[in-house]
């Protein structure tokens, strides 16, 4: 009878010690997942705010705007998305290692990696439109999206300095400065979005140009952050050699990243890009385009949530708590479905 009382204490025990470990691990996902979710769709809606300010102008501007940036985001955008997500497994280890000082110089590696990659990606972008008509796309179509890509390309290089220090600021668990300057910047890129397009008469130009603009100011206030902040002082590396070195252990990581992001990306910008065949390419491209750009926020949810996920296995953080890491993606699981899951069947319902 003693044995079997002593038994029945242990399993309320280790009843009451798991719910508390859940409980703690809510809390803890969860302040860093819900402003992931606030920073991630800021940072979409860059992209997407000024297709939404041209599709006043008629037709041929949100159709072309969104053939190209469809485009730009299988030839680029996934490319260096995927390739940074390499930074996800390269910082949180080396956080939780306690290698600080390697932090900074993975991400000044993927950073001169993902510079490299925006060369021939803007080389491709320069010839969009006979790239489009090649397609059998609108020549009409093809040539405003051309000009439209063009414009996108001083947005390449921003785009990659940023990507690696969302990561670098997300291993630390910085997520505090990443929500600011996203949402100044969201704030910024609609104001002078707006200018250019309905002030100065810019049209598609002046959408994109709005969008590189935006990118550097965000990039700014970031590295001013890290520079100038106390609490990444122990993580900032100086340029050095090591920089040079690591850049293999980069490409181990960030090539099968990218190859996972490209083709989760692809399977839906490439249906933009076929509504272009169609008999009223302007017409079916404009629709498309609206509905996957409504869809593509809900998908922001579960990568941050992933990401909080990712960091709370790779940093270490759960080791002392506890012994089994899957917990992080367990609430991860648990609170996308009740935060999305009623959203998702709203969406439909409108739709």
């Amino acid at each position: 009878m003693a044995e079997e009382e002593l038994l029945v204490n242990l399993e309320k025990e280790n009843v009451a010690v798991t719910e508390k470990v859940f409980v703690e691990e809510v809390k803890e996902t969860s302040r860093i997942a819900l402003p992931m979710i606030v920073v991630t769709v800021s940072q979409y809606l860059l992209r997407v705010s000024p297709m939404i300010m041209l599709g006043h102008l008629g037709e041929l501007s949100i159709s072309s705007a969104s053939i190209a940036t469809s485009l730009s985001n299988v030839t680029g955008y996934s490319v260096l998305f995927g390739m940074c997500s390499a930074l996800e497994t390269l910082c949180g280890q080396a956080y939780g290692a306690g290698q600080y000082r390697k932090l900074g110089t993975f991400t000044y590696s993927a950073i001169i990696c993902l510079f490299l990659v925006c060369i021939p990606v803007s080389v491709l972008w320069i010839f969009t439109d006979k790239l489009l008509i090649l397609m059998g796309q609108d020549p009409s179509i093809a040539t405003e999206a051309g000009k439209y890509a063009i414009w996108l390309i001083p947005t390449l290089f921003p785009y990659a300095i940023l990507q690696s220090l969302v990561r670098y600021l997300q291993a630390q668990s910085l997520i505090l400065p990443m929500l600011l300057s996203a949402v100044v910047s969201l704030c910024f890129q609609v104001t002078i979005c707006w200018a250019f397009i309905f002030k100065l008469n810019l049209g598609i130009v002046g959408a994109a140009l709005s969008i590189g603009l935006s990118y550097w100011l965000n990039v700014i206030l970031l590295i001013l952050y890290v520079k100038y902040s106390s609490v990444c002082e122990k993580t900032r590396a100086s340029f050095s050699r090591d920089v040079f070195l690591t850049t293999g252990d980069f490409f181990c990581f960030a090539i099968p990243s990218a190859v996972m992001v490209c083709l989760e990306w692809w399977a839906f910008e490439l249906i933009i890009l076929l509504s272009g065949l169609f008999p009223n390419p302007m017409l079916e491209t404009s629709i498309l385009s609206i509905c996957f750009t409504i869809t593509t926020v809900h998908y922001h949810i579960p990568y941050s949530f992933g990401a909080a996920a990712s960091w709370e296995a790779t940093s270490g953080k759960n080791c002392s708590r506890c012994c089994d890491s899957s917990l992080s993606y367990r609430v991860c699981y648990c609170k996308y479905n009740s935060i999305c899951g009623p959203r998702c069947m709203g969406l439909c319902i409108f739709l």
